[in-house]
């Protein structure tokens, strides 16, 4: 069986990642908190392609959301399916932010 590593960067990676999360887990029929609530043996079968299974017998997404900026993830966070990914799943940096002159 494949083993799918997501890895989504940016505001824009990281918008459209949260959105492709979402979709996988409706497919697969994981709740926003992890939990599996699906019907078919089909989907726990293929379940390991995208998702890790924890001690505590919820399903993480195998993916590092990666961002500059730390508000990004921090909206990520607080979407729908914030709960469903791992605190180290997220890896962002904030740097102050300096006054360069123009181009020329």
């Amino acid at each position: 069986m494949r083993e799918i590593v997501h890895i989504q960067a940016g505001q824009c990676g990281n918008q459209i990642g949260t959105k492709f999360w979402e979709v996988i887990s409706d497919e697969h029929g994981i709740d926003p908190a992890g939990g599996y609530v699906g019907d078919s043996a089909l989907q726990l079968e293929r379940i390991n392609v995208y998702y890790n299974e924890s001690s505590s017998q919820k399903y993480v997404p195998r993916a590092a959301l990666v961002d500059l900026e730390p508000g990004t993830m921090d909206s990520v966070r607080s979407g729908p399916f914030g709960q469903l990914f791992r605190p180290d799943n997220f890896i962002f940096a904030h740097h102050g932010i300096t006054s360069h002159p123009p181009c020329r």
